[in-house]
């Protein structure tokens, strides 16, 4: 169901706050289409494909990578966009970019760069996508970065610590990062709201479907969480053949799973609207978050994160795999530094031009977080002499 009009909650290009450097409208598209449209066409977006999910990247072809992630919450959250009358495109451009600043080897990665980070600034990569498409990527001859516009940019911005908020106020004063200092802008644009939970609903269902493929999960381990288990016997007592296809089952499940938590933030967002009667972007940004679950599907959601938390991120085989793969983004950080001629021209040229320690320390961390997986373990065997990950067959 479409929207006739936009709904005057709903972000619209022609009104947007704006790109930071001045740029002549498209003929063909809006602002928000056109931020989408340089986010696909970015390098950054492209390394995403030989980025770690929840697996290692060499450790099958069929498992989900960022780039596969991406288009996932991509999907999910134009699916509850347009019912509730939500700018499609600005949607699908956050979706898309929001792990453009993600590191090689998933949160394992980004936890071992953020402890390399500590005494310089730490690293989030929330903030790191901002970085990837605000400064790092270089396409363009007018400026540095993206120039995307103020709503994409808030919406990559989804969390951020109060320090690096003081720093982005300070040169973009009532800028993307003033809600995190201002009490009076509690939330960002609905749009941004969205996504924020696509991400969830979206990893929660493909990481099930993954664990699953690897033997680390077994659907038996599910049959206590709710969310999994009424939708997995309800899939069976409609189709009885599916018990003799697991595979089939178990599509099955994820399938009516996520339509279950598509509709549930659909009508929950629609009573909050009609609670709150938002009449413009800047009235949603002065409430509390709208875009949410029901109270039980957040917490059936909870028991589900809890579970693969315990079950599949803890499993003894994935631990032993993204300790490997911390000490070898610990190890190129501490190589990088004491040697920055060895990252690529671009990177060893800026480091060469850092002020301080900490300025050097940021062109190196910069250089490991735009890193494929594969990437970074060539890298680290090039240097080491030695393959701290051996590959595996799909």
């Amino acid at each position: 169901m479409s929207a006739a009009v936009p709904a005057p909650y709903a972000c619209q290009a022609s009104q947007s706050r704006g790109r930071r450097i001045a740029e002549p409208a498209a003929p063909t598209r809006t602002d928000f289409q056109r931020d989408r449209d340089r986010i696909v066409h970015s390098s950054a977006f492209r390394r995403l494909v030989y980025k770690t999910q929840v697996f290692l990247n060499h450790e099958g072809d069929m498992f989900r990578t960022r780039l596969t992630h991406s288009l996932e919450v991509a999907q999910v959250a134009r699916s509850i966009a347009r019912p509730l009358g939500l700018d499609e495109d600005l949607v699908e451009a956050i979706a898309l970019a929001h792990d453009l600043g993600h590191t090689p080897f998933g949160h394992a990665g980004q936890d071992a760069l953020h402890a390399c980070m500590r005494e310089f600034g730490g690293f989030e990569h929330n903030l790191q996508s901002l970085r990837v498409v605000d400064v790092l990527e270089q396409r363009y001859p007018q400026f540095d970065g993206l120039n995307l516009t103020f709503e994409t940019r808030e919406g990559i911005l989804k969390h951020c610590s109060a320090a690096n908020a003081r720093t982005i106020e300070a040169r973009e004063p009532g800028g993307i990062a003033r809600r995190f200092l201002d009490k009076r802008w509690p939330s960002p644009s609905l749009e941004a709201q969205l996504c924020n939970l696509a991400d969830s609903i979206a990893y929660n269902a493909h990481d099930i479907d993954d664990g699953i493929r690897s033997g680390l999960l077994r659907a038996e381990q599910l049959k206590d969480v709710a969310l999994f288990a009424e939708h997995h016997e309800q899939a069976a007592r409609e189709y009885p053949a599916l018990r003799a296809a697991p595979k089939r089952w178990l599509y099955e499940t994820i399938r009516r799973m996520l339509s279950a938590q598509i509709y549930d933030v659909i009508a929950t967002t629609r009573e909050h609207l009609a609670e709150h009667q938002p009449a413009s972007v800047n009235a949603v940004r002065q409430l509390p978050p709208l875009v949410r679950f029901s109270a039980q599907m957040q917490q059936q959601a909870v028991q589900l994160k809890q579970t693969l938390f315990a079950n599949l991120y803890r499993h003894p085989q994935v631990m032993a795999t993204t300790g490997r793969a911390q000490q070898a983004i610990t190890d190129l950080f501490a190589l990088y530094r004491r040697q920055p001629e060895r990252m690529k021209p671009e990177f060893a040229s800026r480091a060469g031009q850092a002020a301080d320690d900490r300025a050097l320390a940021r062109v190196v961390s910069d250089f490991i977080a735009g890193m494929t997986d594969r990437f970074a373990l060539a890298e680290h065997a090039r240097w080491s002499g030695y393959r701290i990950l051996e590959e595996q067959g799909s």
